[in-house]
């Protein structure tokens, strides 16, 4: 369907160009993310829902929630400004951070953990071995 006098495309076409399945598509749309247009039983994605797909899947890469990515589709289409955007955007950055930061500390505690459950087994084996 695309062509470059008229932006629009299949589902298909988005799913081979995002590497997502129609599956994943149609659960944005049923959440509310995105919107096409409908000829029969056919969707018809335009460039905002394209753009939009693309954003939803740059959120997940992120770690930012369905809810948080419509949150911000939503602030969006009702203050076009960005002020409260872009407000909103560095709020969820920022405790995306926090929330990253605390599980890399809580990644290192594991490591050191399982270093020292390492070492002991070494020793413990060792001393089986000498028998």
């Amino acid at each position: 369907m695309s062509k470059k006098n008229n932006a629009t495309y299949s589902i298909g076409e988005l799913a081979k160009e995002f590497d997502v399945t129609t599956r994943s598509i149609r659960f944005y749309e049923d959440q509310g993310l995105i919107h096409p247009t409908r000829k029969g039983q056919t969707r018809i994605y335009n460039q905002r829902d394209k753009v939009r797909l693309k954003l939803i899947l740059r959120g997940k890469r992120l770690g930012f929630s369905l809810a948080e990515t419509g949150r911000l589709f939503e602030l969006y289409d009702a203050d076009k400004s960005s002020a409260t955007q872009l407000i909103t955007i560095m709020d969820l950055i920022n405790q995306k951070k926090s929330d990253l930061t605390q599980q890399l500390e809580d990644i290192k505690a594991v490591l050191v953990e399982l270093t020292g459950l390492e070492e002991n087994c070494k020793v413990a084996l060792e001393a089986i071995q000498d028998n």
